[in-house]
């Protein structure tokens, strides 16, 4: 596409959500990094929670993180730019460990991600000997290389149902835990320096997400007073009384099917507030209430601008070292084999 052929496309799509001015310098760095992409043999994957001139401009797939290193691994291109946060590049980088991965910004991190550590996993399992070990997706390497399977925020509960026994640790995001506890019935403990009950089927980790605990019932209500009609949906990862107050919870993917899938007055979006803007663009009929302004810092860091860096100066390059990999991509593919 030439520039103006990408600006008109942005300006379609995003005349609501971006400035005119903006929109013709966004397109201009889309018009670089497309052709530099080309030249390098390289693939762009853009998350959901990408700004929405990225979104629309680069990316060649778009998704969830685990959806989008699944697509990159089945492609022939020789590079991969994950525009997303570390930890996505990295089960990118997992699944396809002969291609070349970047991530555009140098501490693309996750409060998630930095919430456990390999250590405090050895340490649980050797509290609860035996006990298998799930672990979310939004983790390290190292740390999805001491558990048994890893699960995404729209399968966890099958993935935990799927162990058909009596106790799971599930780490480490405490309301996707707490969620999935209520969704199958076990009682959760979270241990700590106190003496742990003896009554429980599930051990929980006490992580959460900067941007999804920030979410209350309070606000809900507020939106629901002035749009009585609207359907709201939350992600997996907001607290349970969000969830047990919301219209529809599930993963970014599913939410966004449900956008496409259904016809009602209005949705209001509970999650990383970027993702609102994409799906509002991709959805020119459908009205999204944009009451969420609450940005993840860590996907803020991924511009266009350091995109094109990303591609001119191989930068940031992203390494999993082989006998963590190995022990990973067993956690991510038993996940897999599940569905």
């Amino acid at each position: 596409m030439t520039h103006e052929e990408i600006y008109l496309k942005m300006k379609t799509l995003l005349s609501g959500i971006v400035a005119d001015a903006e929109l013709r310098h966004k397109a201009e760095l889309a018009f670089e990094i497309n052709k530099l992409k080309q030249e390098k043999n390289a693939v762009i994957l853009g998350h959901n929670y990408m700004d929405a001139a990225l979104f629309c401009s680069v990316c060649d797939y778009t998704g969830d993180s685990l959806e989008l290193s699944r697509k990159a691994a089945q492609t022939d291109k020789d590079i991969i730019v994950f525009c997303g946060v570390e930890f996505m590049a990295e089960t990118a980088k997992i699944l396809s460990p002969e291609k070349t991965v970047l991530v555009p910004a140098e501490k693309a991190g996750c409060s998630l991600a930095t919430g456990i550590t390999a250590e405090d996993v050895k340490a649980l399992k050797k509290q609860f000997p035996g006990v298998p070990v799930v672990t979310y997706v939004n983790t390290y390497a190292d740390v999805k290389a001491e558990c048994d399977l890893c699960c995404t925020s729209g399968n966890a509960s099958a993935v935990v149902k799927s162990l058909e026994n009596d106790t799971v640790i599930f780490l480490p995001d405490e309301y996707l835990a707490r969620n999935v506890a209520r969704e199958t019935g076990k009682h959760i403990i979270f241990p700590s320096s106190q003496k742990t009950e003896s009554d429980y089927q599930m051990i929980g980790w006490h992580a959460r997400c900067e941007v999804h605990e920030r979410f209350t019932t309070e606000d809900m209500a507020n939106v629901r007073k002035q749009f009585p009609d609207v359907v709201i949906l939350a992600h997996p990862e907001c607290p349970p009384d969000v969830i047990e107050a919301s219209d529809f919870a599930g993963s970014t993917s599913a939410m966004i099917k449900f956008v496409e899938e259904t016809s009602k007055p209005r949705y209001l979006l509970l999650t990383e507030c970027a993702m609102a803007d994409n799906v509002a663009a991709a959805n020119p009929d459908k009205e999204i209430v944009r009451m969420c302004r609450i940005r993840c810092p860590h996907m803020e860091r991924i511009t266009l601008e350091n995109t094109l860096d990303a591609l001119k100066y191989n930068q940031y390059v992203i390494e999993v070292p082989e006998d963590i990999r190995v022990r990973a991509v067993r956690s991510v593919e038993r996940m897999l084999a599940i569905g």
